[in-house]
């Protein structure tokens, strides 16, 4: 396998879960990792992707290790990828004091314009192009993929599924950031990756890049729990509504889920992922 190390693999469910390190031109020549879970029978047929992008703070490792997803995977005849969620390393900038919701860790799924950050932070580039250019000349896989992810994740599987149709056979989200222009993590991310101009940011914002879709349906599911303290606390930050206005307002088909009492956590993730997935293998097969 072409300009990669296996930096582990481990049995689960029926495949294999393996960490790859490879470097990365569009994140700024620096070294990567993420997952990839095959399960057994890609050993004798190439299977469709499912690409999942995580939230803020995380690592590849978040979902692997908490959503419990790899029996699905397996009676559903998918492939998962599980990237970062930002470029890391020497070299890498960041902002002082780093915080959780900005920077390494932070990536939010665009391409970054600004001076300081617009040689690593080409996350949106990454997941589209290089990402599954890679894992489509290294690994038994077909080139039908769908996407998913939570929160800020989520945020990238709807923005990155809405301007790519034609990359993606359907997408899903978990609590996923609807509105970033108009709510403080997306504002600040914004900001910084983006500049002043808040037209260029509405490029990476589900909710207005569906006002304005024309492309094929993406069988979008998304679930939020009633329950999750990034929608009921003091500050909205996921704008679920605004999202589902505006689909019905396009006409856009659109699945969005309001699961009673469950949290923002992986707990509420793992118990709707079997879904997720099933719901995916529905088109990619």
């Amino acid at each position: 396998m072409s300009g990669m190390t296996v930096k582990s693999a481990v049995r689960v469910a029926q495949g294999m879960l393996k960490r790859v390190e490879f470097n990365s031109k569009t994140l700024g020549g620096t070294n990567t990792i993420f997952a990839a879970y095959l399960p057994d029978t890609a050993e004798y047929k190439k299977l469709p992707v499912v690409y999942w992008l995580s939230g803020l703070t995380c690592t590849d490792e978040n979902f692997s290790q908490k959503a419990g997803a790899f029996q699905a995977a397996c009676d559903n005849q998918v492939v998962l990828v599980m990237p970062d969620t930002s470029p890391r390393g020497d070299g890498v900038p960041d902002e002082d004091p780093h915080t959780y919701d900005f920077g390494v860790g932070a990536g939010f799924y665009l391409n970054a314009t600004t001076e300081k950050y617009k040689t690593h932070y080409n996350m949106y580039d990454f997941i589209v192009k290089e990402l599954p250019d890679f894992v489509e000349a290294n690994f038994p896989v077909t080139n039908k993929r769908s996407i998913s992810g939570h929160s800020m994740g989520g945020h990238g599987a709807l923005t990155i599924g809405l301007k790519n149709p034609d990359k993606y056979t359907s997408v899903s989200a978990f609590a996923p950031i609807c509105n970033p222009i108009n709510v403080p993590w997306g504002q600040k991310a914004f900001k910084f990756y983006l500049g002043e101009d808040q037209q260029a940011w509405k490029q990476y914002d589900a909710t207005e890049l569906i006002k304005e879709y024309k492309g094929k349906d993406l069988h979008i599911l998304c679930d939020c729990g009633t329950a999750d303290n990034f929608l009921v606390g003091d500050v909205n930050q996921l704008q679920p509504t605004a999202f589902i206005d505006a689909a019905l307002k396009a006409k856009i088909n659109l699945s969005f889920r309001m699961q009673a009492g469950y949290d923002h956590s992986y707990y509420f993730m793992s118990t709707f992922i079997g879904e997720h997935l099933a719901h995916h293998a529905r088109y990619l097969h």
